[in-house]
């Protein structure tokens, strides 16, 4: 049962893959912190959920974390870690445990670090990337026996890893920006650069499991194909429409059945959750 819970989350905070080189990136500009969407100390744990025909079942979670630290010269940052596991039961059909984290900045979100470690059932993968003032990573890629690959990677201002984009895409001001509209941006993974667009498809009231009803956003995905996704879906995902900004669900085939994702916990989440109706 191959579900790269971590994957899957990271694709919260996008919504749309497709070659898109040339395109001008999302602007990266300074956040007033109180403008920010997030801050030291949330929590957020989504539960993954698997359907295909009459299954219909939890089978994992993944927990995200963020701190506030400061720099030996004193200059604040955030540090993110994100860890995803399939439950025990589960773990003798396919095992994941996951690692992901990434530092970066408190002002405009850019990272200078990332390191993701993973492991799915016989799949390993290890990234060690330290993103530089010129837009280039410096990027180190481990696979199992596979000879280690140190390399450079051309990235742009809106280059991102998948943790950071995670909590950038929280802060776009999402008001002048029409529904079904391109926006472009991009992030590293492996020894590659993926360029990509979201799309927001509008507000929507929506009921999430356990947390009640709430005002979304909602926006669309069209996922790469591979070992999970054929290519020819869509990943829908429903952000609070409030402040916060926080990813509350997403819905995805994938080539053998459904992944649903919902949050299930939250803790310190910096504005008042506003968005909630019941």
């Amino acid at each position: 049962m191959k579900i790269k819970i971590l994957l899957l989350l990271s694709l919260f905070s996008i919504s749309l893959f497709a070659a898109v080189k040339g395109k001008p990136c999302t602007p990266v500009k300074n956040i007033p912190e109180h403008l920010r969407a997030y801050d030291h100390g949330e929590n957020l744990v989504y539960v993954i959920n698997y359907r295909w025909g009459v299954i219909n079942t939890d089978v994992g979670e993944a927990a995200v974390n963020l701190v506030k630290k400061k720099h030996p010269n004193g200059e604040e940052y955030f540090h993110s870690v994100i860890t995803g596991i399939t439950y025990r039961f589960y773990d003798v059909f396919f095992k994941v445990r996951d690692l992901f984290e990434s530092k970066f900045s408190t002002k405009n979100g850019r990272p200078f670090y990332f390191h993701r470690d993973i492991h799915e059932g016989k799949y390993t993968m290890k990234n060690t990337f330290y993103f530089q003032p010129d837009y280039t990573i410096k990027a180190k890629v481990e696979r199992k026996s596979d000879p280690v690959i140190d390399t450079v990677l051309v990235g742009r201002e809106c280059t991102f890893d998948l943790v950071s984009l995670f909590y950038f895409s929280r802060n776009i001001d999402f008001s002048n920006i029409p529904a079904g509209i391109e926006q472009p941006i991009s992030f590293a993974i492996d020894n590659e650069v993926f360029e990509l667009y979201y799309r927001l498809i509008g507000p929507e009231i929506k009921r999430i499991p356990g947390l009640g009803q709430l005002r979304t956003l909602k926006f669309a995905a069209r996922v790469v194909a591979g070992e999970v996704f054929s290519g020819k879906e869509e990943l829908i995902i429903w952000v609070t429409d409030d402040r916060n900004r926080v990813p509350l669900m997403f819905e995805t085939p994938i080539k053998m059945g459904r992944v649903i994702g919902r949050l299930s916990s939250f803790k310190n989440l910096k504005h008042p959750l506003i968005s909630k109706i019941s």
